[in-house]
């Protein structure tokens, strides 16, 4: 079993990464294997309604998101940290 792990916090080493770093250790302890992606700091467009990823399975506009959406297809599971802000979740790492 594969876990995806994202996190969409901007900074890399904060709160956030600390929280999944914790669990990471829990599904590794138990024989599942994960992998950490750092999506809060890049630049990911949203989606445009274009219908271009119909027939592709990607995305036209070609960022993190075809990165995260390949790696989504090989795993069983995914977890995704964000810090909260203002009382919402960081909007820009959370655009997938």
């Amino acid at each position: 079993m594969k876990v995806l792990v994202i996190n969409g916090s901007p900074r890399a080493k904060g709160c956030t990464a600390r929280a999944l770093e914790e669990v990471v250790k829990v599904l590794n302890a138990e024989g599942i294997e994960t992998e950490l992606m750092q999506l809060g700091a890049q630049d990911i467009r949203g989606c445009l309604a274009c219908g271009g990823c119909r027939g592709t399975h990607r995305c036209v506009i070609d960022d993190a998101v075809n990165k995260a959406a390949d790696k989504l297809r090989e795993c069983d599971g995914l977890l995704v940290g964000s810090p909260v802000y203002y009382a919402s979740p960081n909007g820009s790492g959370l655009l997938l």
